[in-house]
């Protein structure tokens, strides 16, 4: 036999198989729209590549609701319809998922909707039809809510969002979980029995924005009282229940009718305890305090009641 020799080569990275087809489309109603999503290609193949996918087409077939289930993929694509189709550009601006919107007349007449996706490559090549997703939407579907700006939108605890439902009848809803200094925007859907009692969102209604600012003061601190000692005076409150309190202020005066902005700060930088010692006072001397409670957003409560003592 005679030999025979071959030049090494490196090797070559493996190709990458590019995803053809997906499995996972679905959809919901939503007013008079379709919208349908799947899962994005978890991989593409570089721009230049054939292979690259430049497209994804999105076909429907209307059909009886009584019409039979099984449908063959060469009975849909003589039967389909191509709707519209998803670009290149919205392709790579994706996210982990793709959708499109498929916009109906409704004339209240029931039908069946079937609907499958297909990927193209740039050359053009269409690849097998997706699963088949079915609907049969509902033929009436409420109007949507209208947003009210009214005014009352923020609180210490909440944002409330207040809407007109289609029938004139004002509602709302309290968001409990917003943050300060976020920005939020608010839509309210209505929801309609469609098709075998599954519910239907009606399209958004207007959007309304909002941008909370902390403007709410704590409570004024509580049951202030005094305990006295030879040579000090120790001053105690219940501690505020805020969830963003920072601390407090300790003030003092000897003249109880002196304006309350003239009083002494015993507490140049916030104090966090509910018990304070005053120590710089002579015996005999009465001595009058007042507690002012301090948020993170640095609002200041209105003042406690004045309690007042004796030093021994």
């Amino acid at each position: 036999m005679a030999p025979t020799c071959g030049k090494r080569r490196p090797p070559l990275p493996p190709i990458e198989r590019i995803p053809q087809r997906t499995e996972s489309l679905s959809g919901a109603q939503r007013g008079n729209q379709v919208v349908l999503s799947w899962p994005a290609p978890l991989r593409n193949a570089a721009e230049g590549s054939v292979q690259s996918i430049r497209r994804v087409d999105v076909y429907r077939v209307a059909e009886k609701p009584n019409a039979p289930l099984p449908m063959t993929e060469d009975e849909f694509a003589a039967r389909a319809i191509l709707i519209g189709s998803v670009s290149y550009d919205e392709i790579k601006k994706a996210g982990d998922t793709l959708s499109y919107t498929d916009r109906l007349e409704l004339a209240g007449v029931p039908a069946r909707l079937r609907y499958a996706v297909r990927y193209v490559n740039a050359a053009g090549q269409s690849a097998a039809f997706s699963n088949f997703f079915l609907m049969e939407p509902a033929p009436k579907v409420a109007e949507p809510p209208s947003i009210i700006k009214t005014g009352n939108e923020y609180s210490e605890t909440a944002i409330t969002v207040t809407w007109e439902a289609p029938k004139k009848t004002a509602t709302h809803y309290q968001d409990r979980t917003f943050r300060f200094g976020d920005k939020y925007v608010y839509v309210v859907r209505a929801v309609s029995l469609g098709t075998e009692g599954k519910p239907v969102e009606s399209l958004d209604s207007n959007q309304l924005a909002l941008a909370p600012v902390d403007i709410y003061p704590p409570a004024a601190p509580e049951n202030v009282s005094i305990g006295p000692a030879p040579g000090r005076l120790s001053i105690f409150w219940v501690a505020n229940s805020e969830m963003d309190l920072a601390g407090y202020y300790v003030y003092r005066s000897t003249d109880p009718n002196l304006p309350k902005d003239q009083w002494l700060k015993l507490t140049p930088t916030l104090y966090t305890k509910t018990t304070f010692t005053d120590q710089n006072v002579e015996a005999g001397k009465t001595y009058y305090y007042y507690v002012v409670a301090v948020d993170n957003a640095g609002n200041l409560s209105p003042m406690s009641e004045v309690a007042s003592d004796a030093v021994p």
